[in-house]
């Protein structure tokens, strides 16, 4: 049973994450950037030439790893499942340097016996040079398999806020891609070695056919979507980028990406596989400037 006590005052150490322009080229081209070779807004992440990175690189800076694997956590770490991301820039993100990365956990929420738990853990990314706080990644994790830890702890905390609802309106703009069928052996040299997203015989295990595109892949083709279609691949402007993750993806699928428009500085966001009729990305939050 998950022991709440330990993992809400689990100790994370800092972690140190230096990346280079090369890691920041590697990392656009995990979602896509450059299948079409004439795209000069494109080559803007890709190649070094006016280079930029993409804010949502953030989330794959600093991670801690899979730490609910260790047993005095108590989770079944087997039945965890990532369902929210959350992303704010609050400085601009260099295309190479050194970042310290800072993870804490912010809640744990007992859903009841049966219906699993939620876990936040935020991680705060800190420019070494300068000092500045860069960014914030939150991530909302579902434990499946460990509701009703109160029981024993006599303790729970308030859950996180949900993400709004969409509007019920067509979108103003879309935007499909397709990805390539070894995009998530691509996007894993970014720092998500999971054999999930590899072995064949690990993604059987899980209930899969073959291995699934990373969550976090499809999240950062989001942001994509959001600098091609609005931002006129000016990256900077991208504040926050917020999803729920609903139903995996399959490297080869094409997803279809929809957006919102809510104000001068705010847009929704929602992410489908038509093939399927599945939604993918849900209740997507976005601030730019």
């Amino acid at each position: 049973m998950l022991n709440y006590e330990v993992c809400k005052n689990w100790t994370f150490p800092d972690i140190v994450h230096t990346y280079t322009e090369r890691d920041t080229m590697l990392y656009a081209l995990g979602l896509g950037f450059g299948q079409d070779p004439m795209d000069r807004g494109a080559l803007r992440f890709v190649y070094e030439k006016d280079l930029q990175a993409l804010p949502t690189m953030a989330c794959v800076m600093g991670s801690p790893g899979i730490w609910w694997r260790d047993p005095r956590t108590g989770a079944d770490a087997v039945k965890l499942v990532h369902g929210e991301q959350d992303v704010q820039l609050l400085g601009p993100l260099a295309t190479s340097g050194t970042i310290i990365a800072r993870n804490r956990v912010v809640s744990l929420t007992d859903k009841g016996a049966g219906k699993g738990a939620i876990a936040v853990v935020l991680r705060t990314l800190i420019d070494q040079s300068s000092g500045q706080t860069v960014a914030q990644s939150r991530n909302v994790t579902f434990l499946r398999g460990d509701g009703g830890f109160s029981e024993a702890s006599g303790v729970s905390d308030p859950g996180p806020e949900p993400l709004p609802p969409l509007p019920e309106r067509p979108a103003d703009l879309e935007v499909s891609y397709d990805t390539r069928a070894e995009a998530a052996l691509v996007y894993r040299l970014s720092g998500d070695v999971n054999p999930l997203h590899a072995d064949p015989d690990i993604a059987a295990k899980a209930g899969f056919d073959r291995p699934i595109l990373h969550g976090l892949c499809t999240y950062g083709m989001g942001a994509r979507a959001v600098v091609e279609r609005v931002l006129d691949h000016d990256a900077s402007r991208l504040k926050r980028l917020a999803v729920r993750f609903t139903s995996p993806v399959w490297p080869g699928d094409t997803v279809r990406y929809e957006l919102w428009r809510e104000g001068a500085t705010l847009l929704r966001l929602r992410a489908s596989v038509d093939a399927r009729k599945t939604v993918v990305l849900n209740n997507g939050l976005v601030e730019i400037a």
